[in-house]
């Protein structure tokens, strides 16, 4: 009997040739073409959710001069770049293609090529695997992290080697499949940005504008102005304890670290997966507190708030807490108003630092906020609650998509 060898672990039925070992410049060309007439203004840099995009949607600005652009490469739809820069999640830097744009500009920094004798999908997911990250690693010279930037020579790249189907037909099913799938996820993923769209939108019009003391939009029923409070005179503060990322451990007691507030946790924190050894010094929940990061690299990263649903949730360090009494204000109504409008342009306004940002129980006690009757409060709070609902369920769905594609990745190819 043969021995397979270089076969992945999964396959499509009918399907039963070993894979060949290919170069990168055996079924690619280098494209060294320059931008000298100008034929595109559009500076692109690889974004590593959506792939090559253009330099003012990723950056929010223009990083390259018009002047430069002469003497960048110009890209054509279809076509791959390597950026070697380096990052998180991306140690051997970024592989992508151009999909987005007919064609566009990049650095001289960046490879550039083009597939034959392949299938370009397949190619494409190959480089979203880490399956290449060895090769790259084995050409890259002596002080390979200087300045963020790997040291790669081009001719060392395309001498890099990877497994392939020698049928093209399997090429292009395995290409067709993780495309769809990456079609699930981008489709997913636009309908998470419009409930979040929505969402911001909805805000805007059930909490008053500036100037306002009643909203654009309300619940049957409700009528009058709403009343300003400064937080300060109605709310006790406190801080969290203690605790980083290197204390977490697989499980454990449930705990809500600072950094997470503004990267995985909507307006009511229900469900909580970080975990460590409780201390007797911990600071633990009550349920209903409101919190809002302490540290942070923006102001409008920290300048938000969040609302502990449960009792016994260690808080950790770097969290300010703050207390109302619940006869009178509704929490989620509280932490919706000190996260949107004006309450959070003043709270962005009262944050120190410049490298790292700080926010203080001082800073927070300063801020305004309008209050309706509080059935009103909780009519908003409930309904807001609600809707991050919605955002999370759309949140997990992309999460798994992702898993599922991960898994896809490290199983289907060599």
């Amino acid at each position: 009997m043969k021995e397979t060898k270089n076969v992945p672990q999964l396959r499509f039925s009918g399907f039963n040739d070993d894979w060949e070992v290919k170069k990168l410049g055996e079924v690619s060309d280098r494209v060294t073409r320059k931008n000298e007439n100008l034929e595109s203004t559009l500076p692109l840099t690889i974004s590593a959710q959506y792939g090559l995009v253009d330099q003012i949607t990723f950056f929010n600005n223009q990083v390259a001069s018009t002047t430069n652009l002469r003497n960048y490469f110009l890209v054509k739809n279809g076509e791959f770049a390597y950026n070697k820069s380096y990052s998180a999640g991306y140690p051997w830097g970024a592989i992508k293609r151009l999909d987005r744009y007919e064609k566009g500009v990049l650095s001289t920094l960046y490879i550039v090529f083009k597939p034959k004798n392949i299938n370009s999908d397949y190619l494409l997911s190959y480089y979203d695997t880490d399956k290449w990250y060895k090769q790259v690693s084995e050409i890259a010279a002596e002080g390979a992290r200087n300045h963020g930037l790997l040291n790669i020579a081009p001719n060392d790249f395309f001498q890099t080697i990877f497994a392939t189907p020698m049928s093209e037909i399997e090429q292009q099913k395995i290409g067709a499949f993780l495309s769809h799938v990456d079609s699930l996820i981008q489709a997913n993923t636009k309908k998470l940005e419009s409930l979040k769209a929505v969402k911001k939108s909805l805000l805007q019009k059930c909490f008053p504008k500036a100037g306002a003391k009643v909203p654009k939009m309300r619940f049957a029923g409700f009528s009058g102005e709403w009343e300003e409070k400064k937080l300060g005179e109605i709310a006790v503060f406190s801080k969290g304890h203690g605790y980083s990322k290197n204390d977490l451990i697989p499980d454990g007691d449930p705990i809500i670290l600072y950094g997470r507030m503004y990267t995985n946790y909507e307006t009511v924190i229900s469900n909580i997966d970080t975990f460590v050894h409780k201390l007797d010094s911990s600071v633990l929940s009550k349920g209903g507190e409101i919190i809002v990061p302490a540290s942070g690299e923006t102001a409008e990263d920290i300048a938000r708030a969040s609302v502990v649903e449960k009792e016994g949730i260690i808080l950790g360090g770097d969290i300010n807490i703050i207390s109302l009494p619940k006869s009178v204000y509704d929490s989620s109504f509280v932490a919706l108003s000190i996260s949107h409008g004006e309450s959070q342009k003043e709270l962005c306004q009262n944050a120190q630092g410049k490298t790292i940002v700080h926010l203080h129980n001082d800073d927070i006690s300063k801020i305004s906020i309008l209050f309706p009757s509080l059935t009103e409060q909780q009519k908003i709070g409930h309904f807001f609650s609600k809707y991050d609902s919605l955002i999370s369920a759309q949140q997990k769905e992309i999460d798994k998509l992702k898993d599922i594609k991960k898994s896809l990745l490290q199983k289907m190819f060599v």
